[in-house]
């Protein structure tokens, strides 16, 4: 029986995840893009749980994690040939699809609406696990991220643990998510395919392999008339210690107005260097200059950052084009929630 302080992988540790998922407890697991917070998506009270280990609003949505595309007719209906040459392009990989659900689908995995959000993840763990799992039924995992509710993802399994402790009887471990960030949530539930959620695999890629263009989404604020999807809500993704985004020109007037309160203050810069002369009351974090690399190291750096003590975080904002619009989506959230985190 493994603790929650082991490195999983082995075939015991799956045969463990397997034991729990199908009691109906809940486990931790890593995917490409965040680690999940999974159990069986057919079983309501395994469901129940997430919600409660998250503090996790019932009407907000989770996401199926599926072993592969075969099993999309079990928790999908009325399926568009847009999703099938999606799944085929970029499954595994870091893509949820948002379809009309099956009639099979459990109301709390949906939040209570007619369409669910599907993917298949990237992550060697998490498919041997799935693959397990499913055992020739098409079984899934529904994993929103695992975390409490509208906190930072974690990206590896020591933020797991530091996050949610005892609510989570096993933590597989797969070392650091390779991309870092959320996938890229695309709806086919209308007429116009639309991304709802930036991420990893751009509007542009998408709009390769369908032949169409991508309605983008307006903004960090819901567009009326669309289906409510994880990490939507204004807030989210939120460090405890307030966030502001600031433009490179305004970072230094910013940080010296923190330092004329004294205050302890974190920034996290791009492209802006650190000044000569430096307070020892300022935490000066270099960021990657890549939209790949940012995203990659994003949450660990917010998290650090979080813990530091300091009194405010100050972030040098991205640039407004389509490569940084997933990474954009995370910081105005961020800020929009930060220093509002509820502790319980």
């Amino acid at each position: 029986m493994s603790s929650a302080g082991q490195t999983a992988g082995t075939q015991a540790e799956i045969d463990r995840a397997l034991v729990l998922l199908h009691a109906g407890e809940l486990v931790a697991f890593p995917t490409e893009t965040v680690y999940g917070l999974g159990a069986d998506a057919a079983n309501p009270q395994a469901v129940a749980k997430i919600f409660a280990a998250k503090g996790r609003p019932a009407d907000h949505p989770l996401i199926v994690h599926l072993a592969s595309a075969a099993a999309l007719d079990r928790w999908a209906r009325d399926i568009p040939e847009a999703a099938r040459k999606l799944a085929a392009a970029f499954w595994p990989g870091p893509l949820t699809m948002i379809l009309k659900r099956h009639h099979s689908v459990l109301d709390a995995v949906t939040g209570g609406q007619d369409s669910i959000g599907l993917r298949v993840p990237n992550h060697p763990l998490a498919l041997r696990l799935l693959r397990a799992f499913a055992a020739g039924n098409h079984a899934g995992i529904a994993a929103p991220s695992a975390n409490r509710f509208g906190h930072i993802s974690p990206t590896c399994a020591a933020h797991v643990r530091a996050e949610l402790g005892e609510r989570v009887p096993l933590v597989l471990d797969g070392g650091s998510c390779a991309v870092g960030i959320e996938s890229t949530i695309v709806d086919l539930t209308s007429g116009v395919p639309r991304v709802l959620r930036p991420g990893a695999i751009g509007a542009a890629e998408i709009a390769n392999v369908l032949g169409t263009d991508l309605q983008l989404p307006a903004g960090i604020s819901a567009s009326p008339g669309v289906p409510r999807v994880s990490g939507s809500l204004i807030a989210h993704y939120a460090p405890r210690t307030p966030l502001r985004l600031v433009s490179a020109t305004a970072l230094r007037i910013a940080l010296l107005a923190e330092e004329q309160a004294k205050r302890h203050c974190a920034v996290l810069a791009r492209t802006v260097a650190a000044p000569e002369k430096i307070s020892q009351r300022v935490i000066w974090q270099k960021a990657a200059e890549d939209a790949v690399g940012y995203a990659h190291d994003l949450y660990a750096t917010l998290r650090n950052l979080d813990a530091s003590g300091c009194a405010t975080i100050l972030v040098e904002a991205p640039p407004a084009t389509e490569e940084w619009l997933a990474v954009a989506d995370r910081l105005q959230r961020a800020a929009c929630g930060s220093g509002e985190v509820d502790e319980t």
